[in-house]
């Protein structure tokens, strides 16, 4: 596993039950996501907003769940059967260089993790290969760990792919952008 990435078992520190005080998925993406559509949530590691995006996207939609890391997997898949929605999520294993999602998509999020690809042109990229045209993708990164100058640089990452700037969301505790895929 590459040294860039969050051990699994620390996400249990930030990925909790209160976690939804300040980042309640149905309100942070509902805006995004409607009834029917297809998300990516890449990088998702336990499932915190994969949930939320089921829930979104209801009995016709679907949400890929993408992640390098199988325990993250593993138990996204636990609590996706218990929150009753595993038919609405498809679990993908990722490679650190390698997105491997061949379904067009609607959005993606790509929630405090865009800081642990080896190379966000390549990532990007593969983004955009797979977001339908007009399609946006969330991204945000930790104010905590990102400076405001890592997070331009991530963004001119994202533009030199084809993904154009279209909102600046307020995000708590994170820099954050709404990319969309202009081409046609």
């Amino acid at each position: 596993m590459s040294n860039h990435i969050c051990p699994w078992w620390l996400a249990y520190t930030f990925d909790n039950p209160i976690r939804h005080l300040f980042h309640n998925p149905e309100k942070l993406l509902g805006s995004y996501v409607a009834n029917g559509m297809t998300v990516l949530d890449v990088g998702c590691g336990m499932g915190f907003f994969s949930i939320g995006l089921a829930k979104l996207v209801g009995d016709k939609g679907c949400v890929i769940a993408a992640d390098v890391q199988p325990e993250m997997l593993n138990i996204l898949e636990k609590r996706a059967g218990k929150a009753a929605c595993s038919e609405r999520i498809r679990i993908h294993k990722s490679e650190p260089n390698k997105l491997g999602i061949e379904t067009a998509v609607d959005f993606i999020l790509a929630f405090w993790m865009v800081h642990e690809v080896p190379d966000t042109n390549i990532f990007f990229c593969q983004i955009r290969s797979c977001l339908k045209p007009k399609g946006r993708i969330l991204v945000a990164e930790p104010r905590f760990h990102v400076s405001s100058k890592r997070f331009r640089e991530i963004l001119v990452s994202a533009k030199e792919s084809g993904l154009n700037s279209c909102e600046t969301p307020n995000v708590r505790f994170s820099r954050s952008a709404v990319l969309r895929n202009d081409s046609f």
